[in-house]
């Protein structure tokens, strides 16, 4: 939930901007736990667009919501959004993606420190800058970000928290009880086994398997599974907005194999479809959104990535604990958008493999 307690008046105001995709403000998480665990604890402000503000509603490190109308929006608008910074009187902005417009309206705000990564033209409105060379991929997105918010605490002179650790969206058993009680009733799912998320789409954003590949990949885990004995898993296949007609694909295709597939009924909205995930044993995803929230739960992932440079395993890794992420791309050679060249005997293999421990139920011979 939104913390909503006020902060001291010794405690700084500060405005964290990610105004771009799903899974960037997923990523954004961490960075925002490290400056809430600061001492005094600042008041968090974040500047997101109306998509993803409903997960910022959502975010236990996030005392406030400013939503930006976006670049496309009208004169009247920035000049909207321009007076509500203003009158938000922060102390300090936190820029993890950096554009012209919001350097250039956050500078005519007043905000007296300013601290952004030290790429491209914008970073002239901004007087700290830290440079991190993220193209080359050297670290994941989020310890990017984390090196930020600490950068910004050093430079209020506060002193730096440890580092939080996973979960970065803690959620009491409760919930995932209250979760798994109304998908199982709602789906006449069987508590006992495995219950695997698959979310074929990809937003647009990112280069994924195709149906035909998810398919194979589904059949193998579950041939795995069985042929050892264990609890074959619920499928549940999950989509977003225009993805609808590839999943209800897939769970025809599972279906026709004999396997266990679902589709969960629609939510309604990304609050509610966020929640869901918790209910999840194991996410499976390309880089994704929602692949981001499941790492932010801490629930199991398999993630699968293309072999480009800029959206290698690494650098886009889920932020759930190390022991509790799998990660699949081309091998080398491979062209960085041929998913096709991915060993999924292998990956199938190592997703069975953690699915093993959470098969209470054993078939019988």
């Amino acid at each position: 939930m939104t913390l909503t307690s006020a902060a001291p008046s010794s405690a700084p105001r500060i405005l964290v901007v990610r105004n771009d995709k799903l899974g960037d403000f997923m990523l954004a998480w961490p960075a925002l736990a490290c400056l809430k665990a600061a001492r005094p604890a600042p008041h968090v402000s974040v500047l997101v667009p109306a998509y993803t503000a409903p997960m910022a509603r959502l975010c236990p490190w996030i005392d406030e919501v400013v939503l930006d109308p976006g670049d496309g929006a009208g004169r009247d608008a920035q000049r909207d959004l321009l007076a509500r910074l203003k009158v938000g009187r922060f102390d300090a902005l936190l820029t993890l993606f950096s554009t012209p417009r919001i350097g250039w309206l956050c500078w005519r705000a007043g905000i007296p420190l300013r601290l952004a990564p030290a790429t491209k033209w914008a970073q002239v409105f901004y007087n700290r800058r830290v440079t991190q060379r993220r193209s080359r991929s050297e670290k994941p997105e989020y310890r990017y970000n984390l090196e930020l918010a600490e950068a910004l605490l050093n430079a209020l002179d506060i002193t730096l928290p440890p580092r939080p650790v996973p979960p970065y969206w803690p959620l009491p058993a409760v919930t995932r009880e209250r979760e798994r009680q109304r998908l199982g009733e709602a789906l006449a799912l069987e508590g006992a086994c495995p219950w695997v998320f698959l979310h074929a789409g990809s937003g647009g954003s990112a280069v994924n398997l195709s149906t035909d590949q998810y398919a194979t990949l589904a059949r193998r885990i579950d041939a795995r599974l069985g042929g050892a004995g264990k609890a074959r898993p619920a499928w549940l296949l999950t989509a977003g907005p225009g993805e609808e007609s590839a999943a209800d694909a897939l769970h025809a295709r599972l279906v026709e194999a004999g396997l266990e597939a679902h589709r969960p009924p629609p939510s309604p909205g990304l609050d509610a479809f966020a929640m869901s995930l918790s209910a999840a044993d194991l996410f499976i995803a390309g880089s994704t959104g929602p692949l981001h929230i499941a790492g932010c739960l801490n629930v199991v992932t398999a993630g699968f990535y293309p072999a480009r440079r800029s959206a290698t395993p690494l650098r886009w890794q889920t932020c759930n604990a190390e022991e509790r992420r799998l990660a699949f791309c081309p091998p080398a050679g491979a062209g960085e958008r041929d998913m096709t060249s991915i060993d999924l005997e292998a990956a199938a293999g190592q997703i069975a493999a953690r699915l093993t421990p959470l098969t209470t139920r054993e078939t019988t011979p």
